[in-house]
């Protein structure tokens, strides 16, 4: 097996990993829940690569990223559900269809986009997925029947907080003006407050999620994403880290050593240069 530019090789790459009989353990072994975290872990690494400007990095995650699609797609083959030709066909038919004023005859493409184009073909999409559902005998509404129910479960607790409230926000039910929010975290903290007092863990662990909703909900209203927030947030944390480590380093002290006292000092030092 030598490597290849084509992706069947890569598709063959995968098969032999999953073959009961010499294969690789771990790879026969894993079933889709078990990889979906990976699958997660690697769309992160590509964002991170982006966000650092690395080329090198990105070329290597996009591809630690395709191996994920070739996974879970194999594994579908394997449950005679689809194939990986099956995943290109589909993304192919629905760019097509979405770019009407790209890929359509001349007088879609004279004509761009119209309004209301966009919500049309998603809802004969939509059409054609329940169909396909009905006729092998499952729910027509995969993700369950709940307005909020097309919210995946699998988004960042932040994002998916964030998608939640933007999706009630649509029909109306919503928070007039960011102001009053600010009552409601204050409400959910004294909450937290005394479900700390009480040593009940379980209420605790409720009511500071309750706050963090709040906070959320927040954050929208100011047009912030709350998810790129804490991400800058956690960024300006390790630099800072960084350089109370390098500090102490200068001085002949290390992390482990330092006192509380010594790390706080060198901390405020680095809250003035970052």
């Amino acid at each position: 097996m030598k490597p290849s530019r084509d992706i069947s090789r890569l598709i063959e790459i995968m098969a032999a990993l999953r073959a009961p009989v010499g294969g690789c353990p771990w790879d026969v072994e894993q079933n889709f829940s078990t990889i979906a975290p990976y699958t997660i872990e690697e769309a992160y690494e590509v964002a991170d690569a982006i966000a650092r400007g690395d080329f090198d990095d990105l070329r290597e995650e996009l591809g630690d990223l395709l191996l994920q699609v070739v996974y879970h797609a194999q594994m579908a083959a394997e449950a005679r559900e689809f194939s990986f030709e099956d995943v290109v066909e589909g993304i192919t038919k629905k760019m097509i269809r979405r770019h009407p004023h790209v890929f359509g005859d001349a007088d879609a493409r004279s004509a761009g986009m119209a309004k209301g184009m966009w919500e049309n073909i998603k809802a004969e999409e939509k059409a054609e997925k329940r169909a396909a559902r009905l006729v092998r005998g499952l729910d027509p509404e995969d993700n369950g029947n709940g307005f909020l129910d097309g919210v995946p479960l699998a988004f960042p607790a932040l994002t998916r907080a964030l998608k939640l409230q933007e999706k009630a926000a649509r029909v109306g039910f919503d928070w007039g003006e960011a102001a009053p929010i600010l009552d409601k975290i204050e409400e959910e903290i004294a909450e937290l407050r005394e479900a700390i007092a009480t040593k009940n863990q379980t209420a605790a662990e409720d009511e500071f999620g309750d706050t963090l909703f709040a906070l959320v909900n927040f954050a929208r209203h100011l047009k912030i994403d709350p998810e790129a927030a804490l991400s800058g947030t956690n960024d300006k944390f390790r630099t800072r880290f960084h350089l109370v480590e390098v500090a102490l380093r200068a001085r002949g002290r290390s992390l482990d050593d330092a006192t509380l006292e010594e790390m706080e000092e060198e901390w405020q030092r680095a809250k003035a240069v970052r």
